[in-house]
């Protein structure tokens, strides 16, 4: 079992992607009410090496000689990777190693204002930053920020990195109903794609509960409602939950290890990691699958959200 990596998983986007994990578990410079992987327990814009370098590159070494090579290299997991102050080291590294597969970043944007932040991130194929919202009230709302993070400089950090990157930007909208769907709210965010000019604009809602209790996902129609009130000609809703199990890397065995699991007793994300010995955000993509087909159901209690087999 690896420690930073993770996958490959059945990224929705991504296709066969190999999930590299450069912090510790919810070290992040945001503490978002929709998050998958549970509360943030280090609220922070510190960067430093988090994950030790020297044992990263092993892992993945030991990855290069006994496994195909996945579709794509994607610094993600459950905190914010750009926090980690090597993550251009590792870049190099798997440019030099691969230069075939194309590296994507899964970051929340906030410290892309930072010149050292936008530099280390060069090397990358595709950076798919995240804005929930365009005005202060909202930010502080959904996305819950250390207090040295402003939406002002936020949406600037995003606007000067997209002057100086070469590569792709497919910017993340969540749509939290009651949180950011208002006219008002979709209006300050238009102004601030047309600023960022991202590649993409890819929304998405609610797919697994939340730290907050009783969010609500979007439905398809008042996703297509959205896109059709911005009229912009880069907009995309992403592809549905189902879709996962069409990609080569979804796996049967994981699949009926994580139902015989909860069939037992049942368990929060981190149990099933813990017990499965695989990655909270591997295991997260699975109940996505499992709660669409109704296999599953959760019920949540003071430790967090439990998954059962549903009655």
């Amino acid at each position: 079992m690896y420690k930073y990596l993770f996958g490959p998983v059945p990224s929705r986007r991504l296709g066969m992607s190999l999930g590299i994990d450069l912090v510790p578990h919810k070290v992040c410079s945001l503490n978002c009410v929709y998050c998958e992987c549970g509360k943030t327990t280090n609220l922070t814009t510190e960067r430093k090496e988090y994950i030790p370098y020297n044992a990263l590159i092993k892992e993945l070494d030991h990855f290069f000689e006994n496994s195909p090579d996945p579709d794509y290299f994607t610094f993600s997991g459950s905190g914010e990777p750009t926090l980690n102050s090597r993550i251009a080291d590792v870049l190099v590294y798997l440019k030099t190693k691969k230069p075939n597969i194309p590296v994507a970043v899964l970051t929340n944007g906030t410290l892309l204002y930072n010149k050292k932040v936008k530099d280390d991130l060069s090397l990358a194929d595709i950076v798919l930053p995240s804005l929930d919202a365009a005005s202060h009230f909202t930010f502080i709302k959904i996305d819950r920020p250390n207090p040295n993070l402003n939406i002002e400089t936020y949406i600037q950090g995003l606007v000067d990195f997209r002057k100086g990157f070469k590569g792709q930007i497919w910017l993340e909208v969540l749509i939290l109903p009651e949180y950011n769907d208002s006219i008002k709210e979709l209006k300050l965010l238009k102004e601030a794609f047309l600023k960022i000019n991202p590649d993409k604009i890819q929304i998405n809602t609610l797919d697994r509960p939340g730290t907050v209790e009783e969010l609500r996902p979007a439905s398809i129609s008042e996703l297509r409602c959205i896109v059709k009130f911005w009229n912009l000609n880069n907009v995309e809703i992403i592809a549905s939950v189902p879709e996962r199990r069409d990609i080569k890397s979804y796996r049967q065995d994981t699949e009926s290890a994580i139902l015989e699991t909860i069939a037992r007793r049942p368990c929060v994300v981190d149990d099933l990691a813990r017990i499965l010995g695989t990655h909270a955000s591997e295991i997260n993509k699975y109940l996505g699958v499992l709660e669409n087909e109704s296999k599953v159901e959760t019920i949540r209690q003071e430790r967090g959200v439990f998954y059962r087999i549903k009655k």
